[in-house]
Order: C-alpha cells, then sequence, then structure tokens
C-alpha cells in the first residue's frame, strides 16, 4: 500500500450531507469480488445519465473539465454512511482519490479508509465550506495540500496547473486548519501498512507467544 505523509491536488466540493455508500457505488456496479475495476462504478447513478450507462452526466462535478485529476473530496456531514460495503473505498482509490475532507464520517467507512491508503479528515463544517470557497476560484490551480506529519490543511495557489505531491510550486494562503488523528491510524498510512501488514510487524512477538504456550501446555499444541 502507498504511503501518505503529503498530497498536493484538485479538490471537488460535493458538499451535500449523508452521501452513503450506495451513492458511493451502487449495489448494480459491485459485480466483482477484488479491489480492482470498482472505479468505473463510482457515483455511477450521478455520474452517468442512465442506469448501468456511460454516458457522462454534464451535470455531475467529477465530470466538469475544471475538476479534470480530482484527488481530493470535500464533502458534507456523515459522508461514507449505510452499508458498510468496502467496495465504496476501492472504487474511490482506484479513481484516484487520496483523501476526503468533511465534518464527520460513517464510522465503518472512516475506518475502511484509513485500511486502503486513504486519508479521512475531519474539520469543522465552515471550515469545509472555507476550502470549497478556495478551489472554486480555479479549481487547477487553487488546490488544497495536506500534510499528515504536521496533521495539517491548507489552502495553496500553484504557478502551474499540478496534481503531483511535490509542492515545491505552490503557495500557502490562508486558510490553514489542523485535524486529528490516532496515532496507530497516522502511522499505518504514514507507513503505508493495512491490517495484515500491521499484524506481522509483530510476527516476532506473535512467535515468541506461540513457542512460550506450547512449552506450558505441551499437551494443547
Amino acid at each position: 500500500m502507498d504511503k501518505f505523509t503529503i498530497h498536493q491536488g484538485v479538490a471537488a466540493p460535493m458538499l451535500q450531507i449523508n452521501i452513503d455508500t450506495d451513492a458511493i457505488i451502487p449495489s448494480r456496479e459491485m459485480k466483482l469480488v477484488s479491489k480492482q475495476g470498482l472505479g468505473e462504478g463510482l457515483f455511477a447513478g450521478w455520474r452517468y445519465t442512465l442506469p448501468n450507462g456511460r454516458e457522462p452526466s454534464a451535470d455531475f462535478v467529477l465530470n466538469q473539465m475544471q475538476y479534470k485529476n480530482t484527488s481530493i473530496l470535500l464533502a458534507g456531514d456523515n459522508f461514507g454512511c449505510g452499508s458498510s460495503r468496502e467496495h465504496a473505498v476501492w472504487a474511490l482509490k482506484e479513481y484516484g482519490i487520496k483523501a476526503v475532507i468533511a465534518p464527520g464520517f460513517g464510522s465503518i467507512f472512516y475506518h475502511n479508509c484509513i485500511r486502503n491508503g486513504i486519508l479521512p479528515v475531519v474539520l469543522e463544517n465552515d471550515e469545509v465550506l472555507a476550502l470549497a470557497k478556495h478551489v472554486e476560484q480555479n479549481p487547477q490551480t487553487s488546490q488544497v495540500h495536506i500534510n499528515l506529519l504536521k496533521c495539517e490543511v491548507s489552502a495553496v495557489d500553484v504557478s502551474s496547473p499540478s496534481t503531483a505531491d511535490d509542492a515545491s510550486a505552490s503557495t500557502v494562503k490562508s486558510p490553514q486548519f489542523s485535524f486529528s488523528i490516532l496515532p496507530a491510524q497516522q502511522a499505518m498510512l504514514l507507513e503505508g501498512l493495512d491490517g495484515i501488514a500491521l499484524t506481522l510487524k509483530s510476527k516476532s512477538k506473535i512467535q515468541n507467544f506461540k513457542q512460550a504456550y506450547q512449552q506450558q501446555y505441551p499437551w494443547l499444541a
């Protein structure tokens, strides 16, 4: 899993509240059990003109040219509520979303993001609105910068359109906000660890415990 330290990119506002996982990826689009092949179904009910169709809807924000290469979503409260389907996070990741910034998230969706390398950032509603106001000036150059090490989100202007994680061409502007994340979750994202990789970090401790347990209770081995 890719490490997340600093990311800067185009951000798209989707500020309605209670965007649930069925809206993120409708059940009819969940035809696979793998993590690949789901990006095309992301927001399919809003993204395309017809159910099961693939003609882009001009009204949907991610279809608009000014939001090309979006990698950050600015969302309303309770983003990712509803069904626990992990496919919603897989679809976001395959589309290229690196982070979602919202006043709140569905609990299971939030943890699924951490386990799959997407950073969920919780900010106050007025802070999310301030970032949306910034990016709407010119989404390709009025970007959002996220520093997970410092737990900071900033509005930046870039001299040339870019979606790279390189902030060298950017200038930090207000607004700038701080966010909180549990240390263990921050470490998983910084080190690029999923649940299995996190467990394997304790492999020697697990083996030592197993050996000691078998010596103490050999009849259970």
